[in-house]
């Protein structure tokens, strides 16, 4: 089955499943800190949190900043923070300025 024949309905089951995946990914890799996803893709898990928001926005939806952040990162953005997050090193401040030109 090629791309062009899924349905509408097939099309957003799969980027839904993928978009699971990609979270289950990032929760099995707690060591990777959002500065490298930053440094590396340009992205990290805040900006998954915002786009899930817009998302949900764009649909009429009522689902506060703090809802999106937990459906990212699979608890409150503050137990992420304090279980998870270490202090940006100087060597990560600097590849992300780089990074951003």
């Amino acid at each position: 089955m090629s791309e062009q024949s899924l349905t509408p309905q097939q099309q957003t089951e799969l980027e839904a499943a993928t978009f699971r995946r990609l979270l289950a990914h990032l929760d099995e890799r707690k060591d990777v800190q959002n500065i490298d996803l930053m440094i590396l893709a340009g992205f990290c898990r805040n900006c998954l949190s915002k786009w899930y928001k817009a998302s949900a926005d764009e649909q009429g939806l009522a689902l506060e900043m703090d809802q999106a952040r937990e459906s990212v990162y699979g608890m409150t953005y503050d137990e992420w923070k304090n279980n998870h997050q270490t202090e940006a090193t100087q060597a990560q401040l600097a590849a992300l300025a780089k990074a951003n030109g």
